[in-house]
């Protein structure tokens, strides 16, 4: 087909594929929720061989992990709210390959840990940048991924809880209910502000979003190396059945 062609001739030559995907290592972090909530595990590989007598020629692991550990999607049954929605397996195909806005509160976020991002603030970006696309992601940029190598910087907690930005209640049911996105994306641990269990409601992010049918993907990296509007989003969790979620390898085409 001429166009996918066309797509193949011009990476490389006119567009740059973009990871944004964070690695997924033994130290990555994980989100931690206190008691007497159950958590997660960490990732971890077991070898089953490695050019030796179990297996001479090939090496190999069984992996350990989390549905939401590292990079990773949040599904629509992730949540009481979406409970009958889609689970990971059956997310639409147009909603793992669809444009992205990116809007970034990096300068803020640097004076203010637990800055919320508001309607004004998203109306201001469409102001200089257009309407969010219909179909399409919102990136919300932080700069939090530059902390992603130190769990402590990156969950930020201290005895009050966790310090990391997010979005307002107000702003989340706006954007899940009035906007025609089809999922939110962002650098830190979770979707939710680190102090969003006490909103009203609690994870406004994961309940408007999910509740809606839409998606979160979340421990975004390199999100300072695309523009805030034109790229294009490539999504790949695994298609568990049943699943709540899933690691995933997250790529942006932006034309350079």
């Amino acid at each position: 087909m001429p166009v996918l062609k066309d797509l193949l001739g011009a990476i490389g030559n006119g567009v740059e594929i973009v990871d944004l995907t964070a690695p997924l290592s033994a130290g990555t972090p994980v989100l931690r929720l206190p008691e007497p909530f159950a958590n997660t595990i960490s990732f971890r590989l077991e070898e089953i061989s490695r050019y030796d007598e179990p297996g001479p020629f090939w090496y190999w692991n069984n992996i350990h992990t989390g549905e939401h550990t590292g990079t990773h999607v949040d599904a629509p049954r992730h949540w009481a709210s979406g409970r009958d929605g889609h689970d990971v397996s059956e997310l639409p195909l147009r909603t793992l390959v669809a444009p992205a806005a990116v809007l970034d509160a990096s300068d803020r976020v640097a004076q203010n840990p637990d800055f919320l991002l508001e309607i004004a603030d998203v109306r201001a970006w469409e102001a200089a940048n257009g309407a969010l696309p219909d179909g399409g992601w919102l990136l919300y940029r932080t700069g939090w991924d530059e902390r992603s190598g130190d769990e402590e910087r990156f969950l930020n907690a201290d005895d009050s809880g966790p310090h990391t930005p997010g979005v307002s209640a107000e702003c989340a049911r706006w954007l899940a209910e009035e906007t025609g996105l089809v999922g939110l994306g962002v650098e830190t641990v979770g979707t939710d502000a680190g102090g969003a269990g006490g909103f009203d409601p609690p994870f406004p992010c994961h309940h408007y979003f999910l509740g809606a049918g839409k998606c979160g993907l979340t421990q975004l990296q390199n999100l300072a190396a695309l523009p805030p509007t034109g790229a294009v989003l490539l999504v790949s969790p695994l298609p568990i059945v049943g699943g709540s979620g899933s690691p995933a390898r997250v790529l942006a085409l932006v034309e350079t």
